[in-house]
């Protein structure tokens, strides 16, 4: 008996476990990537795919907030982390980080796609 109890009680605790699992960062939303605010997110064209790190910082990351990993966050599928300069983490998709425009203030808004001809919205 008490062995059927602690093996429930064991499968319980797995099952709240999975569902405890940590949100994906990103999500889809009409064919570009968001935060899971469902903000969208951007590509900058001065970043090197793949070499782990962001060309935009200090006063360009005051503008473009660079979508934030958690100190615990782990990569998954497409999704990676890279250092940034000031020590943080940021997340990239298939080796570009991804970023926020500041000038975005609802859920859906794409003003910075094509800025400068440097931004463009991340799609999957």
């Amino acid at each position: 008996m008490n062995r059927t109890l602690l093996l429930g009680g064991m499968l319980a605790a797995l099952a709240a476990a999975q569902i405890q699992a940590a949100p994906s960062p990103i999500s889809t939303r009409e064919g570009a990537l968001t935060d899971p605010a469902g903000m969208t997110l951007y590509v900058f064209a001065k970043d090197q795919p793949g070499n782990g790190r962001s060309a935009c910082n200090g006063s360009c990351a005051s503008l473009w907030p660079p979508l934030a990993a958690e100190a615990d966050a782990q990569p998954e599928g497409d999704l990676a982390l890279i250092a940034r300069d000031d020590g943080s983490r940021q997340w990239s998709w298939r080796g570009k980080p991804l970023y926020r425009f500041a000038q975005d203030l609802a859920p859906g808004e794409r003003k910075g796609d094509n800025f400068k001809q440097l931004w463009q919205v991340a799609r999957p």
